[in-house]
C-alpha cells in the first residue's frame, strides 16, 4: 500500500501575531518537530502545506524530502488539502492527514491507524482518543472527490455523515493544538502569561532544503 502523509501547516497565528510554525519547541521549531514525526512515519510521499507566511518558515525549516504545497489563502479559511491534493502522487492509496500545531501526535497513533485501514478497504480513519475523535485521519482515494469539495480543512469532519468511518484507538486525551501563548507555555510545561513571549523563543533559522 503506498500511503501518503499530509501535515497541514497553512492556518496563521492571529492569536499569536507571530508565526507559530516557527515558535521554539523541542530544541528547534514546532513545524520542525512535527515535521521529524511525520518523517518517523515512514510515508512513501510527505506533503506540507504552508501559507502566507511560508517564506520566513522556509528559512527556519528543514524540508528536506518533502513536497511543499503554498496555500495562499488558507489564512482567510480556504482549505489546503484542495490544493495539496494536487501533489498526491497517482499512486497513492489514500492520504494521512496530520496538524503541524499538534505536537503531540506520536509516529506510533499514525502506525495504528494505517494498520487497521490496510486491510480491507476503508474509505475513512479516525483515531479515537479517550476524549473522542482526533487526527490522524485516514481518508482513501475514494474520498478525494469529497476532499476536492472542503471550503476549510475543518469540513473534512463532515466526511463522517456520509461514509463509513473506521475507529481507531490511540492511547489518551486528544493531543492539544496551539493556537494561543497559554497553549504554547502549557505544552511547554510552563506557566501561561498572557503576554507575548521574549525573542528568544522564536527558533534560529536553519539549512533549507525544499523537494518540488
Amino acid at each position: 500500500m503506498f500511503v501518503t502523509g499530509l501535515l497541514l501547516a497553512a492556518e496563521g497565528s492571529p492569536h499569536l501575531g507571530v508565526p507559530w510554525q516557527s515558535l521554539a519547541y523541542n530544541g528547534e521549531t514546532l513545524l520542525g518537530s512535527t515535521l521529524d514525526t511525520a518523517r518517523e512515519c515512514g510515508f512513501d510521499q510527505l506533503i506540507v502545506t504552508l501559507g502566507t507566511a511560508s517564506e520566513q518558515i522556509h528559512d527556519r525549516i528543514d524540508f528536506d524530502g518533502v513536497r511543499v504545497v503554498v496555500s495562499p489563502h488558507a489564512d482567510t479559511g480556504s482549505s489546503s488539502i484542495v490544493p495539496a491534493l494536487d501533489a498526491v502522487d497517482r499512486r497513492t492509496d489514500g492520504i494521512v492527514v496530520l496538524l503541524g500545531d499538534q505536537p503531540g501526535i506520536t509516529s506510533a497513533a499514525v502506525w495504528s491507524l494505517v494498520a487497521e485501514v490496510a486491510g480491507p478497504s476503508t474509505p475513512l480513519g479516525i483515531s479515537h482518543y479517550d476524549d473522542g475523535p482526533g487526527y490522524p485521519v485516514w481518508c482513501a482515494r475514494e474520498l478525494f472527490g469529497g476532499l476536492r469539495q472542503l471550503r476549510s480543512d475543518d469540513d473534512l469532519w463532515q466526511l463522517a455523515d456520509h461514509h463509513p468511518v473506521t475507529q481507531v484507538d490511540a492511547i489518551g486525551n486528544i493531543p492539544p493544538r496551539i493556537r494561543t501563548w497559554p497553549d504554547y507555555h502549557r505544552t511547554l510545561g510552563h506557566p501561561a502569561p498572557d503576554d507575548p513571549p521574549h525573542t528568544s523563543l522564536t527558533a534560529r533559522p536553519r539549512r533549507r532544503r525544499t523537494t518540488h
